[in-house]
């Protein structure tokens, strides 16, 4: 078995928690020389990404004012009423589904960017090709080993995991929370970044010893596994400092178990305040396949996926407002996507079908807070297998994080995301 399949499909789940008493952790990083030289590194900047699984519908979340009688014929079981419809401050034309009150608040007080009709060339409708294109940025025709935060981090960290931890990048480059670490964080050799399974075994962690497991894997992996379980223990040892110094957070975070999200965000936020040098976090919440009843027949404002939205749209205001409690809000920009988009037109059974384009959130206080491209037009009488055009390839929205926020050199671009990709306004001037 070749090692990273070995990585893929048997680390995170068996051979991690024999390795630290029940906590699922993997951590990995780089080399001092090439950190110290590189300015990227030298900054403070943090990246926060934030999946939403199952492909969200974006017509829904991102509503065409302007188009509404095209898009209320296209949807005539699903459509939200036009009087619920969270209007934005200075936009007529465009609004967020009811659910996204917070994010409402954050598009007026500036800090928030609706990047419209986000997708790539020849999409797919496969849940599971298409996350591995978003996850990888490669093309729809391509196969990539990589993932594009992972070679990101393998730019800054070329000769990882070779003595790391080091006083120069005592911490991990990556965060997860999450049992398996995302393929975006995949670098040549290992993954680059390490996996908290979920904010339970977090928590159990900063009152836990370690516990020495006895992992008895075998042939060549035993190596590999050696190098996993030694970073694992450094590492937890970090985190634990970390999140023990921050003992008080944004009240506006939901209540432990109410809101998934929240509560990976919370921890994330914790750990950025609490000192550590890590570039990346990713985070998820699924349940966006809303094939059936998305909405409620007798209102359509409330439902499925207005209630998902409202997780997530609470969920980052409360991490806005903990980033301004501790301090970091300066150091921090956010972004959210979707394997992919849903149909223009609705099915049968009130729910949307596996489509093309969607919208894409950044947030954060250095985000230049706006919409990003126009409305997407709707056909008088869309048909059923209709999908909203493309304005944006979602790798134009990695090249300018990685450019103007985490600033790569548009040289050392290419090796990260192949193709050249213009650049758009997500981030304030300096």
């Amino acid at each position: 078995m070749k090692r990273r399949s070995f990585l893929k499909y048997t680390i995170p789940s068996v051979i991690i928690p024999a390795l630290v008493g029940g906590f699922k952790l993997q951590a990995f990083a780089g080399d001092p020389m090439v950190h110290s030289l590189l300015s990227t590194a030298a900054n403070d900047r943090v990246l926060v990404v934030i999946q939403l699984a199952g492909g969200n519908d974006g017509l829904n979340t991102v509503i065409p004012i302007e188009y509404y009688a095209d898009y209320k014929n296209a949807r005539s079981n699903i459509a939200i009423v036009e009087s619920k419809i969270l209007k934005l401050n200075g936009n007529d034309k465009t609004g967020l589904n009811p659910g996204m009150l917070a994010m409402q608040q954050l598009f007026n007080e500036e800090k928030l960017a609706i990047v419209q009709a986000v997708s790539y060339p020849k999409p797919s409708f496969s849940h599971f090709r298409a996350t591995d294109i978003w996850l990888t940025g490669e093309e729809s025709n391509q196969i990539l080993n990589t993932g594009w935060m992972g070679r990101y981090l393998n730019y800054l960290y070329p000769d990882f995991p070779v003595n790391y931890p080091n006083n120069t990048m005592p911490d991990p480059l990556a965060i997860q929370i999450g049992s398996v670490v995302s393929p975006a964080l995949q670098g040549p050799s290992f993954p680059m970044a390490m996996a908290i399974s979920n904010p339970d075994s977090f928590y159990k962690m900063l009152n836990e010893k370690h516990l020495n497991g006895d992992a008895s894997p075998s042939l060549d992996q035993i190596d590999f596994i050696r190098q996993i379980s030694e970073k694992t223990d450094a590492y937890s040892d970090v985190i634990k400092k970390a999140a023990q110094r921050i003992t008080k957070q944004s009240d506006k975070f939901a209540e432990k178990g109410k809101n998934p999200l929240s509560d990976q965000l919370k921890i994330v936020s914790r750990l950025i305040a609490g000192g550590l040098q890590t570039k990346i976090y990713m985070v998820s919440m699924g349940g966006f396949d809303t094939h059936a009843k998305q909405t409620e027949v007798d209102d359509t404002s409330k439902g499925a996926q207005a209630t998902l939205l409202q997780k997530v749209s609470e969920a980052i205001y409360a991490f806005m407002d903990d980033l301004k409690l501790q301090n970091t809000e300066n150091r921090v920009v956010g972004m959210t996507f979707s394997e992919f988009g849903r149909r223009i037109k609705s099915n049968a059974s009130g729910g949307t079908d596996h489509g093309s384009a969607a919208p894409v959130f950044v947030f954060g206080k250095p985000v230049q807070s706006g919409i990003i491209g126009v409305n997407p037009l709707l056909a008088q009488n869309a048909i059923v297998n209709e999908n909203i055009a493309m304005q944006n390839d979602f790798r134009a929205v990695y090249a300018t994080l990685l450019t103007n926020w985490l600033d790569v050199s548009k040289t050392a671009l290419p090796s990260i995301l192949q193709p050249n990709f213009d650049l758009i306004p997500l981030i304030k001037p300096a």
